[in-house]
């Protein structure tokens, strides 16, 4: 009878596995083999993770997350585009429905502590409204300085609204600042609520995260980029510290794009429907660039995010810079980035020396000699967790925003970004990039190659779990 069941166990969810739809091979024959070496655990840990469905209210998406048929808009934007910038922002609209918008401007901010101090001033300018979205918000200095901004702010008549993800903001949401914000009239929601424990695990995967961070102000002026509501310190992770992100403050039409993110998600929090708001007319910028807002999740096409980071890698023509905290690709992606220093892009990629997670830093480690084989320049940055997702192309066009160029951010968070063409901010960006590169140190071929057997052992063993993870 025992030999029966297990061997149900095995097949059963075997056959499972193979029928789930937008699973790549890699990961169903990861998950058969985890399911037979343990059938028990492993029937328990496929039920709990490795079926990726959303949790709360059902997705009630704005843009519809499939390519929109050219608009006059959609036309007069790619008119003022190059034609090697096409193919990205191309995508980007087939993935979150959004056509890229003229008549943007935006300024790359110094720091952490002076991104929130300018979020404050602008909070405390506001005359309408206040909208933030952010996936961890600490009850630290900089949390408390944007708290008291929201109090402020209400007591003027301003409506603010804020999301912070239900298990990435926990600390937050018991503590003194949440119940104040409440009192004073800011508007609340948790996004991705986990209630009860047992009865969230059989609704779908507890790790479905809402990681974006989005700042709307006024229906004009907007944030995006990988900064929390934290100081660079960020207490939950001192050892780690400083946390080093960054944030481009937008005004113009792109904001109403993010402004549809974020009240589309407080629908699916709260079941209340403010989307008419980025529908309101907007006075005419003639003079700025073209930017594209680009939200992804788990409701996305598969593959949505590693497709636009290879279609920009593959859009490069001189120079390719990305920095990026956790880098564990699939297979697509790695060979793109390596396809771009082989075809002789000066190709540069920056991860922190130091990873906030063991598995993703080893992970992360098994495809140096892939990489520095084809001719990617690596480098290790030191100065602290280098926080920053930015990808530049040949000095002109420039994706910034909250996703990791790892598993979890493509299947499993809800993330954004903003794609943009802008030679002049793209080299402020730049500039920032070297930084980094001057903050970090060079690995080489020679460094790899001396790696003990264990060390490579355990990075390569943590790969293959990935897909699983």
């Amino acid at each position: 009878m025992w030999l029966l069941v297990h061997l149900l166990i095995i097949t059963g969810l075997s056959i499972r596995v193979l029928l789930r739809p937008r699973r790549d091979p890699a990961s169903r024959i990861a998950w058969i083999l985890f399911i037979m070496a343990l059938p028990y655990v492993g029937a328990l840990a496929y039920l709990m993770l490795g079926e990726v469905r959303s949790t709360g209210a059902p997705v009630r998406r704005g843009p519809s997350g499939r390519a929109q048929p050219p608009s006059p808009a959609w036309a007069t934007a790619m008119a003022k585009l190059p034609g090697r910038a096409s193919p990205g922002f191309a995508i980007g609209g087939s993935i979150g429905g959004f056509a890229p918008v003229g008549g943007n401007t935006g300024y790359l901010l110094d720091d952490s502590n002076s991104t929130i101090d300018a979020i404050a001033a602008d909070i405390d300018a506001a005359t309408e409204h206040v909208h933030l979205l952010f996936y961890i918000w600490l009850p630290d200095r900089n949390g408390r300085k944007v708290v008291e901004a929201l109090v402020r702010a209400v007591q003027r008549g301003v409506t603010c609204r804020v999301i912070v993800d239900d298990l990435g903001s926990r600390a937050f949401i018991r503590s003194e600042h949440w119940s104040a914000m409440k009192r004073a009239g800011v508007e609340l929601a948790c996004a991705q609520p986990i209630g009860n424990l047992l009865i969230r695990i059989l609704r779908g995967r507890v790790d479905v995260r809402n990681h974006r961070k989005i700042v709307v102000i006024d229906n004009r002026i907007t944030y995006c980029g990988s900064q929390n509501c934290a100081d660079p310190e960020f207490a939950v992770k001192a050892k780690y510290a400083p946390w080093v992100d960054a944030v481009v403050r937008f005004e113009g039409p792109i904001a109403r794009q993010n402004q549809l993110l974020f009240l589309t998600d407080w629908l699916n929090c709260t079941d209340e429907d403010w989307r008419r708001l980025a529908q309101l007319p907007m006075p005419p910028r003639e003079q700025g660039f073209v930017a594209q807002a680009i939200g992804t999740g788990p409701e996305n096409p598969y593959s949505a995010t590693p497709t636009l980071f290879a279609t920009l890698m593959f859009s490069a023509r001189r120079e390719l810079v990305i920095t990026t905290p956790y880098y564990v690709p699939d297979a697509a992606m790695q060979a793109a980035l390596c396809a771009s220093a082989r075809r002789g892009i000066a190709t540069t990629l920056v991860l922190p020396a130091r990873n906030d997670s063991r598995f993703v830093g080893a992970a992360s480690r098994s495809y140096y000699a892939e990489l520095l084989e084809a001719g990617v320049r690596l480098h290790e940055y030191t100065g602290g967790l280098l926080h920053a997702k930015t990808l530049t192309v040949d000095g002109e066009m420039t994706l910034i925003g909250s996703a990791n160029m790892d598993r979890r951010s493509f299947d499993l968070n809800f993330e954004n970004h903003i794609l943009f063409f802008d030679p002049q901010l793209t080299q402020d960006i730049r500039r920032r990039q070297d930084t980094y590169i001057a903050q970090s140190r060079p690995v080489s071929q020679a460094d790899v190659a001396a790696w003990r057997l264990h060390y490579q052992l355990c990075n390569n063993v943590m790969a293959i779990l990935s897909p699983v993870l």
